[in-house]
């Protein structure tokens, strides 16, 4: 059975984004993440992401859906089996 590391969960993303005011951008997230002492796999998560400004916490979810995907295809591996590691 495939594990899955903790800092790769989009729940664990949100969980060190809240409470951070959208709209808000690529570094003010990565900051943010890092005053709430996430590890350092959402920190490489988000730097990952596109550089732009995010409106929502649904927008950064979507970047990060598509970064994740996008990491996949140069894998090899379908977008559907790129959870797991």
């Amino acid at each position: 059975m495939a594990t899955r590391a903790v800092g790769h969960s989009p729940a664990n993303v949100t969980k060190h984004l809240k409470g951070i005011d959208f709209p808000a951008n690529k570094q003010e997230l990565v900051k943010h993440a890092q005053q709430t002492k996430a590890d350092q796999d959402v920190i490489s998560e988000l730097q990952g992401i596109e550089d732009r400004q995010y409106g929502s916490m649904a927008d950064v979810m979507k970047a990060f859906g598509k970064e994740r995907a996008q990491g996949a295809a140069q894998k090899g591996r379908p977008a559907s089996q790129a959870r797991r590691t």
